[in-house]
């Protein structure tokens, strides 16, 4: 393919909004031609869906790469797992007769989410009453919150029993100080030393130095995001954000690989804009028109199944991303979904009328955010199904409008289009 072509040796797939935006798709288009695909960021709270064919599939730890079974997967020391859930997607994937065998590797560095880590999260959601962020309860939060004050227990931690269960119980100890949660710690210790240390203990390794030795020989790189830029702890909608860093900063330290290593930043841009959970939301439809989008995009998350708030396309998160992530083209999704809808907005800017003050990016302030209102320009809409477009020029005036002017406003190529829910439904500019 000549679009692959024309990629780098390390490749990276960024969501540029609130998550959502579609990134395993391209991620799997992309890893048949790549030798080797990182998960660098984030837990179980990600879900990325993947449809081939009919068949249609939901991952939450695994790279999207994983289909490919000449792929080899890495999820590197930048991700909190959590073993039972990634178990139930591998052996989802054995029943499609798909296997992971000497393919997917886990790092020693990377820390464990344990089931008492989803029960803190969900008691500290509920203790914040009003102003819930709207977590996944997936545990992902507490894990971080381990690993930072030092207390974290890593996946290597388990290739040595004493050294595991005194960690274990001493972790265990500490949170019911502070938490009401009922652990039974002998029954977690079986299950883990006996029942789920030896399904994974080939795959446990020293995932940067196999990253290393893979690009020393020359071997090409795909890092796959996973969550988005608004979404980031420094950098999102903060309160209302994850846990981890899934800017392409975050992801090179997540993988163990410099940025500057990095040749290539994809974007991934949904036509319009979602988000799951709490959180301002500049640009949201609370009307028929945002219920249509949300059914036809079929915007409910692959984690919880909960409803996806729906709104405008809102340039002013893509222009931040483009900056925070260096991003060199983007790849902008779900563009069918917009069809049939007789007028389109596009958010180009925010202001603030009090004071016509202007801006081009979200402030960190959300009582600030809160009192600014989107600035649209508006398009008119087409009613030609996109499905079978294979190239821009394919497609009606009105969609091919609407895309060069995301690309001219915020300077920066869009180069593949998705057109549908199928690997083929894909446009390479």
């Amino acid at each position: 393919m000549d679009y692959v072509k024309s990629l780098g040796r390390v490749v990276a797939i960024v969501g540029s909004q609130w998550g959502d935006e579609g990134k395993g798709k391209l991620t799997d288009i992309l890893a048949e031609n790549f030798a080797v695909i990182v998960r660098s960021t984030g837990g179980s709270n990600a879900g990325h869906t993947i449809k081939v064919g009919e068949q249609k599939f939901v991952f939450h730890l695994l790279p999207s790469g994983i289909l490919h079974k000449t792929a080899v997967c890495l999820i590197s020391n930048g991700c909190v797992v959590h073993l039972p859930t990634l178990l139930k997607e591998i052996e989802k994937l054995n029943a499609a007769d798909i296997s992971v065998e000497a393919r997917l590797f886990l790092s020693d560095r990377a820390h464990l989410v344990f089931d008492f880590h989803q029960e803190i999260d969900a008691l500290q959601e509920e203790a914040k009453g009003a102003n819930k962020v709207g977590t996944t309860k997936k545990g992902i939060g507490p894990a971080y919150t381990d690993k930072v004050a030092r207390v974290g227990i890593r996946v290597g931690d388990l290739l040595d029993a004493e050294r595991f269960a005194e960690l274990f119980r001493r972790n265990v100890e500490m949170h019911r100080r502070f938490y009401a949660i009922n652990v039974d710690v002998e029954a977690e210790l079986k299950l883990y030393l006996e029942e789920l240390l030896p399904k994974f203990k080939a795959m446990i390794t020293d995932t940067t130095a196999m990253l290393k030795k893979y690009y020393d020989t020359g071997k090409n790189v795909l890092l796959e995001g996973a969550n988005a830029t608004h979404l980031d702890v420094d950098h999102g909608t903060y309160p209302f954000v994850t846990s981890s860093n899934p800017v392409l900063g975050g992801m090179a330290t997540g993988c163990g690989m410099s940025p500057r290593l990095i040749t290539d930043a994809i974007g991934i841009v949904k036509a319009y804009t979602s988000r799951v959970g709490e959180g301002p939301f500049l640009t949201e439809l609370h009307d028929e028109l945002g219920e249509q989008i949300r059914e036809r995009g079929a915007e409910y998350g692959s984690t919880t199944g909960r409803p996806r708030r729906c709104g405008w396309l809102d340039l002013n998160l893509v222009r931040a991303s483009i900056w925070l992530n260096a991003l060199t083209e983007l790849n902008l999704t779900k563009l069918d979904v917009l069809t049939g809808i007789p007028e389109l907005k596009v958010a180009v800017d925010y202001i603030d009328e009090a004071t016509g003050q202007v801006y081009e990016i979200p402030p960190a302030d959300l009582s600030l955010l809160a009192k600014l209102k989107p600035r649209y320009q508006t398009f008119p809409g087409w009613t030609e199904d996109l499905n079978t477009a294979r190239s821009l020029a394919e497609l009606p005036e009105n969609a091919r409008n609407y895309v060069n002017f995301i690309a001219e406003k915020l300077g920066v190529p869009v180069r593949t289009v998705g057109v549908g829910q199928r690997r083929d439904e894909m446009i390479y500019g």
